[in-house]
């Protein structure tokens, strides 16, 4: 008993703090020590709280088990996404063989006076691509250049602008337009928009001889005026214009505006082009598709009825894009299979 007291003694001073020791401990109990301490031990570890229990471990296998599934409907997302495309681009196909069918139907009809379409028709909106002719007078002076537009010829690629000019009405005609329309006249090359830019810097700085003169003699100035006068005096000549009724262009993320203070036009804005020009903004576009060219004036160039036929993307691209999307699908289903169930590999 009295070495039980001892060692329960020693036992409170070293878990108090006190001044003892597991050296003394060990030396007050002799030769029981090696007992005591394996005893203490396993019960310490007897005690010790346990992590994994069986509960916890049947929740993380069942974790387990739902994100597996999951990410097994992941593997075919992919799949999924692209065989929706393909789907997609048959459709897109369809739609634009509907679209260049119309607009073949349309050129094939015979072109229609314009002196019966008025600006403020409701029906202009359904007379884009309708064929039309129509008489007047080219203001060349409001030309506004639009581009630069590339054009290949003889294998070399050059750059142009298309040139749209305002057709007037001839005073007194019945066969003229009754209001004015923006003609497209097609391709001409760079030169064309540098001396149109000369002519109007040249129109645009006053005479100075003329002031000079005004100063002097009044009597010669006067006389010099109407003879100017006189010589400025434009000779009304008609032009005939068979071409197509069109609406704006629709430019791509790549284009950039507009700048018409500047004389900077990327893209065809009816409304806005009219608009420099000192029109309505509801007068109509046409495009000039005239064949009749003169080897002797080749510019501008009219466009090819070809050309408005095409679109961008043509229903044999999308055939070809159709193929790709299904064809992705496929391959990428067969890896997703090929995962879930993988082949033992032959020896």
């Amino acid at each position: 008993m009295s070495a039980l007291t001892s060692i329960s003694k020693t036992l409170t001073r070293v878990g108090a703090g006190g001044g003892g020791s597991v050296a003394t401990l060990q030396m007050q109990l002799g030769p029981y020590s090696n007992a005591l301490f394996c005893t203490l031990s396993a019960a310490a570890i007897s005690q010790t709280p346990s992590t994994f229990t069986p509960q916890s471990q049947g929740v993380h296998v069942r974790e387990k088990e739902r994100i597996s599934k999951w990410s097994k409907w992941l593997l075919f997302l992919p799949g999924t996404i692209t065989f929706g495309l393909g789907t997609w681009q048959i459709f897109r196909r369809q739609e634009k063989i509907k679209m260049l069918d119309y607009r073949q139907k349309r050129l094939a009809v015979e072109p229609m006076k314009f002196d019966d379409i008025s600006p403020s028709s409701e029906q202009l909106d359904t007379l884009e691509f309708r064929r039309v002719a129509c008489k007047g007078v080219l203001d060349e002076k409001r030309s506004i250049f639009v581009g630069p537009r590339s054009r290949s010829i003889s294998g070399v690629t050059e750059n142009g602008y298309y040139v749209i000019t305002p057709l007037m009405p001839i005073p007194n005609n019945p066969e003229s337009v009754r209001s004015p329309i923006l003609v497209n006249r097609g391709w001409v090359p760079r030169i064309w928009k540098e001396r149109s830019l000369e002519i109007s810097q040249d129109d645009e700085q006053p005479s100075l001889a003329a002031q000079k003169g005004e100063r002097i003699s009044w009597w010669k100035f006067w006389s010099k005026k109407q003879k100017v006068v006189e010589d400025q005096i434009p000779s009304l000549t008609s032009v005939e214009v068979v071409g197509v009724i069109r609406g704006s262009e629709k430019p791509s993320i790549f284009v950039p505006e507009n700048v018409p203070m500047s004389g900077q036009w990327f893209y065809i804005d009816v409304p806005a082009v009219a608009h420099a020009c000192g029109l309505p903004e509801n007068t109509i576009y046409v495009e000039d598709i005239s064949e009749n060219i003169s080897s002797s004036c080749p510019y501008p160039l009219p466009k090819d009825v070809n050309t408005l036929i095409r679109s961008s993307v043509m229903p044999q691209d999308h055939l070809n894009y159709t193929l790709t999307w299904y064809s992705l699908s496929a391959a990428v289903t067969f890896m997703a299979f090929k995962r879930l169930n993988p082949r033992r590999s032959w020896k």
